[in-house]
This record gives structure tokens, C-alpha cells and sequence, in this order.
């Protein structure tokens, strides 16, 4: 069984990994190819800046869960994570999906009313089914955590 510390540690090299690559996403590849996707078509060249304006607020809304998730990890390891530091941080990550969400179910409702190609509409269908999954999971993980600190804080008081 992998013990806590080592979870924790590689937990953190990834996330390490992931921010890095997300930052070279949203500041070149991602501008890039809506530049390229213009010069390549330009009746729609219009949509560049919205597209890479919305693109790049959802992979800010993955870094700052990523930040919030390190910071639980940094709670875990100093055994803090049944406090109210904790559940602040939950609540960051609920923020930034809920963000995340609103302009994801806006995206895909235009894509609904604009689309001509039904395979576009299912797959934000299930992007927006799959954040909606996460953001509710993440709801309930706090409500949890929530009830927790409360009975650690109870706990402490008896003890």
C-alpha cells in the first residue's frame, strides 16, 4: 500500500507537470492556433479572440484548482485538513468550477443555436455533463469535510 507521504509527493510532482503545461497552453499554443484556425478560415476569423479569451479563462480555472489542491495537500501534511483553512480552499475549487460551468453551458448553447454539425453539440453535452459531475462531487466532498471538522472541533472540546 502506497503510504500518504508518497501519494502526497508524487500527487505534487504532477500537479507540478500539469501547471507547467497549462501554462504553455494558454500562452502559446492556444493563441496560436485560433490565429492559425483564422488565417485558415477567414469568414469565421471573428471568433478568435472570443475563442482564445475562453479557452484561456478555463485553463485558468484548472490552475486555480490546481493551487487549491496543493494547498490541501500542504493542510494533509501538516495534519490540518479537518479546519476551516480547509474548507476555504474546497470552496476556491467550487468557485472556479462553477466559473468554469456558467461559461462552458454559455459556450454550449451557442454552439446549440449555431451548429450545423451534431457531433460538436454532443461533445460539449458531455463537457458540460462531466464538469457538472465534478462540481457536484466537489460540493458533496465538502459537505463531508464540513461535518468532519465539525465533529474533530467536537473532539477536541471533549478531550
Amino acid at each position: 500500500m502506497i503510504s500518504e507521504r508518497w501519494a502526497v509527493t508524487a500527487l505534487r510532482v504532477f500537479l507540478i507537470a500539469l501547471f507547467a503545461i497549462l501554462v504553455m497552453l494558454e500562452t502559446f499554443s492556444l493563441p496560436g492556433q485560433y490565429a492559425y484556425m483564422a488565417q485558415q478560415n477567414p469568414e469565421q476569423a471573428y471568433l478568435r479572440w472570443p475563442s482564445t479569451i475562453v479557452t484561456v479563462f478555463w485553463v485558468v480555472c484548472v490552475q486555480v484548482v490546481i493551487v487549491a489542491t496543493w494547498k490541501l495537500l500542504t493542510l494533509v501534511r501538516k495534519d490540518l485538513i479537518f479546519t476551516d483553512a480547509a474548507i476555504r480552499w474546497v470552496d476556491v475549487m467550487v468557485w472556479a468550477i462553477a466559473a468554469a460551468w456558467v461559461v462552458l453551458v454559455g459556450v454550449f448553447l451557442w454552439i446549440g443555436f449555431n451548429a450545423d454539425d451534431p457531433g460538436v453539440l454532443v461533445l460539449f453535452f458531455l463537457f458540460t455533463t462531466g464538469v457538472s459531475v465534478i462540481g457536484l462531487v466537489l460540493v458533496v466532498m465538502r459537505a463531508l469535510l464540513k461535518r468532519a471538522t465539525e465533529l474533530r472541533a467536537d473532539m477536541e472540546a471533549v478531550i
